[in-house]
């Protein structure tokens, strides 16, 4: 008979759940506290794409499926060849990333991998009880994935989506270059909105093109696929390509306060922990923070959740999601400034968050315009 009850239950098996997952089996190997990890079904596919950047060497090279120390920033009247050291720019799949994880798992019996779904958390004083469709399992604490169905009901927060479409393509000719990787491309844009192209080459004949979109509306699957082919035909002249795989997705980048969903037994994670980051769409490496955080939390006998969140950073995001909120059309002129005006080094440790306020103020100014004095004085800080 399965036993119910664990010192740690974590839900959803995606990125975050098994970053802390790995993370929770090596502090408490040891102690043997038992960890549950629970999900409606065991991911396997390569449904998605992640990427980061990091200095030196990292946890996940052995997996990686691409890297890049160059990177390309288009718009209409600029090409910039950005060299990222002392930054590599690195791509993993998601199906090496979950059978990587999973197997890594194995060599730890305190953890167990649970497949139903959860269909609710209570808590009390002495526990947390996380009830399934078949089960009910107590805990000391929950690490919750799910987007708090609150932030769905409520205007009073900013919303911008990053959806997307991209395809594995491979190309008869050889059509893509292997040098760098295409941050954005705003040559080829949807009228009056904040959306480019990002490119990650394989190989002078295979990558993957996305069709991307950092918006507050949706649009229909026929338009990914029209721009993702027009970007084929008319920026790298080929028609003749067969496609490999595709990938979906829409991200919230919002500044809605997830972190007010924390209690004493239950720490939200991931994208429902607000773990993506708000100004550029970014979670992997962000989760791989957020856990490390978490387990030194857990070190010192704190609420896992302390400090967790930065008041200064949501105070800058919310600028950002303002100006392209009530402006959407001026995303590429904002993506320009940035990335014509400040060091690789400069706009990576703002968007890790390990700025200092000279580099914060000069990213500011470079970002001066009225549609950003006039966000600024309408955010709270």
């Amino acid at each position: 008979m399965l036993n119910t009850g664990f010192h740690y239950v974590i839900v959803g098996a995606g990125c975050a759940g098994l970053q802390l997952a790995l993370a929770l089996a090596e502090e408490t190997q040891a102690t043997n506290k038992k960890i549950a990890l629970i999900d409606k079904r065991r991911p396997r596919e390569n449904d998605k794409t992640w990427s980061f950047w990091e200095a030196g060497v990292g946890k996940w090279d052995s997996i990686l499926s691409s890297s890049y120390s160059y990177a390309f920033f288009k718009a209409p009247n600029t090409k910039l060849k950005l060299k990222l050291t002392p930054y590599t720019y690195k791509s993993l799949n998601a199906a090496d990333f979950y059978n990587y994880s999973f197997e890594k798992l194995k060599a730890y019996p305190h953890v167990i991998f649970i497949e139903e779904e959860v269909v609710g958390i209570q808590e009390n004083r002495k526990k947390a009880i996380v009830t399934t469709a078949l089960c009910s399992y107590h805990c000391s604490h929950v690490f919750d994935s799910r987007i708090p169905a609150a932030f769905y009901n409520q205007n009073r927060y900013l919303k911008i989506q990053q959806h997307f479409k991209g395809i594995r393509v491979k190309t008869k000719n050889p059509v893509f270059n292997t040098q760098a990787f295409t941050m954005m491309d705003y040559r080829l844009s949807y009228p009056n909105s904040t959306s480019f192209m990002y490119v990650l080459p394989y190989s002078p004949n295979e990558a993957l093109i996305e069709f991307t979109f950092f918006s507050p509306f949706t649009v229909k699957e026929s338009v990914y696929d029209q721009y993702n082919k027009d970007y084929l035909k008319n920026y790298l002249n080929t028609t003749d390509f067969e496609i490999l795989e595709t990938e979906t997705g829409n991200i919230p980048m919002s500044n809605y306060p997830f972190h007010k969903h924390h209690t004493s037994r239950i720490t939200k994670i991931g994208t429902g922990g607000g773990w993506v980051k708000p100004s550029s769409g970014y979670s992997f490496k962000n989760t791989e923070k957020k856990v490390k955080h978490i387990i030194k939390n857990i070190q010192k006998d704190r609420f896992p959740s302390y400090g967790l969140y930065s008041k200064k950073y949501n105070f800058y995001d919310t600028i950002f999601l303002k100006v392209l909120h009530d402006n959407n059309h001026l995303g590429p002129w904002l993506f320009t400034q940035f990335y014509t005006k400040n060091s690789v080094p400069t706009m990576f440790r703002f968007l890790d968050e390990e700025s200092r306020f000279k580099e914060e103020f000069k990213i500011m100014r470079s970002l001066f315009s009225w549609a950003f004095i006039k966000a600024f004085f309408q955010t709270r800080f």
